[in-house]
């Protein structure tokens, strides 16, 4: 079974982009800690990946992150990376839910917190830091640091904003048998 992408999934992945490259250039909030910003663009992503899937939120991640970071300071590999496969792990987590029957419940946000979360501290925490250690010799302690508040600032945003965006983006779907037939 070959599976193609289709010119709705091109779409999303060029204005995904787009949108998470000002959000994530230019919408961030400053931690204190070096190269280290709470990021507006996590949320949109999973937003992003609830509706289009792992292939368009990874790919979306990805190449947002590249050009905000090629258009600021230099690429960063091993957090490009990581945002392209954050994601791919929204897409999957979003396969999981009922958004597009019109149901984001309590058991729906569960899956959602929890499977972000989880993604959220593997990459941030553990993969990235490990990058960037082993492929640009950075200091463990720092990485780590910038890892950590990352993760947590990172699962915290797309908790609270993406459950908001993806209850609203539910709302706007017809759920199975709410309509009836007029007499």
């Amino acid at each position: 079974m070959k599976s193609k992408i289709t010119v709705k999934q091109i779409v999303a992945i060029g204005i995904g982009t787009a949108v998470f490259f000002i959000l994530k250039r230019f919408v961030t909030i400053p931690t204190g800690v070096p190269n280290t910003d709470i990021a507006t663009a996590y949320p949109f992503l999973a937003l992003l990946g609830v509706i289009y899937g792992p292939i368009v939120a990874g790919l979306a991640g990805f190449l947002g992150h590249m050009i905000g970071d090629l258009t600021s300071y230099g690429a960063w590999w091993t957090w490009i990376v990581a945002s392209g496969l954050l994601g791919v792990s929204f897409g999957l987590i979003g396969n999981r839910l009922r958004v597009n029957e019109g149901i984001f419940d309590k058991k729906d946000i569960i899956t959602f917190i929890v499977g972000e979360t989880i993604a959220n501290v593997v990459l941030w925490m553990v993969l990235a830091p490990i990058g960037d250690v082993v492929i640009y010799a950075e200091a463990a302690n720092k990485v780590f640091t910038q890892g950590v508040v990352i993760g947590l600032t990172n699962a915290v945003v797309t908790g609270i904003i993406g459950v908001l965006l993806i209850k609203a983006y539910a709302a706007t779907k017809t759920k199975q048998g709410s309509l009836t037939k007029d007499a």
